[in-house]
């Protein structure tokens, strides 16, 4: 797969799977648009993508629990590219608590700003640029919590509602798309392991019918349906938990 001549938005690229989807892309040639909390973190995974020999990546701080954040955060992505091919909304925080009541508020407002009202705010503040392409996708992480009557056994409900948000709005932004030509794809995944992309064990999990979901399967599902023809509209990958 050669993607050239895509450019590609990550969020949530300074770590774990962000990370991974950044190299990836940057591996099969996109010119990737790194998005994380600290500029620090950006930073490093663009150092990563430079070592490897990949050229064309860019690193910007972005909060997603911060509006004026997620405005620059487009601004600036609009001023080195005249259209965006892949939005990746991968960025929201994970909250684990033993019950509703043990979570702060401030940990509360936060995780449902950077869940929920991040990523509809990113998706909107680059349409424009998703608008111009002529293929544009926008994949969402979203997670087996945002499906009906799942459960997880440390998940918060702050992190339950963020994820049932993304399922609500990525399923509305479909149909909304759709007619002009956007692809909404959303994963629903449970827990999963995340070796190193850039390790041996990336590529040695075992990947059985028995063994855990990984990192490496879900970025090939992400790959597979943006290689698909354009008339090939894949609405979400659901996955059955362990």
């Amino acid at each position: 797969m050669n993607l050239t001549d895509h450019r590609v938005v990550v969020t949530g690229a300074g770590r774990d799977f962000g990370r991974a989807v950044a190299l990836r892309f940057a591996e099969l040639g996109a010119e990737v648009f790194l998005a994380a909390r600290t500029q620090e973190a950006a930073e490093r995974t663009r150092a990563e993508i430079l070592a490897r020999g990949d050229t064309r990546a860019h690193a910007f701080a972005c909060d997603l629990a911060d509006p004026a954040s997620v405005r620059a955060f487009a601004r600036a992505v609009g001023e080195r590219t005249d259209r965006v091919d892949v939005l990746v909304n991968n960025d929201a925080r994970w909250l684990a608590e033993p019950d509703l009541l043990s979570a702060s508020d401030e940990d509360v407002v936060d995780t449902l700003a950077s869940g929920a009202t991040g990523t509809v705010l990113v998706t909107r503040n680059l349409l424009p640029l998703l608008l111009a392409s002529e293929r544009p996708d926008i994949v969402t992480m979203v997670s087996i919590c945002g499906v009906p009557n799942a459960s997880h056994p440390t998940a918060h409900e702050a992190y339950h509602a963020a994820k049932h948000a993304q399922a609500g709005f990525t399923e509305s932004l479909s149909r909304r798309l759709r007619p002009r030509g956007v692809r909404v794809i959303s994963l629903f995944p449970p827990d999963f392991d995340t070796p190193d992309i850039l390790s041996p064990e990336w590529d040695a999990a075992p990947d059985g019918p028995q063994d855990p979901l990984t990192a490496k399967s879900l970025l090939d599902c992400v790959t597979f349906a943006i290689g698909q023809p354009r008339n090939c509209y894949i609405n979400a990958f659901h996955f059955e938990p362990a």
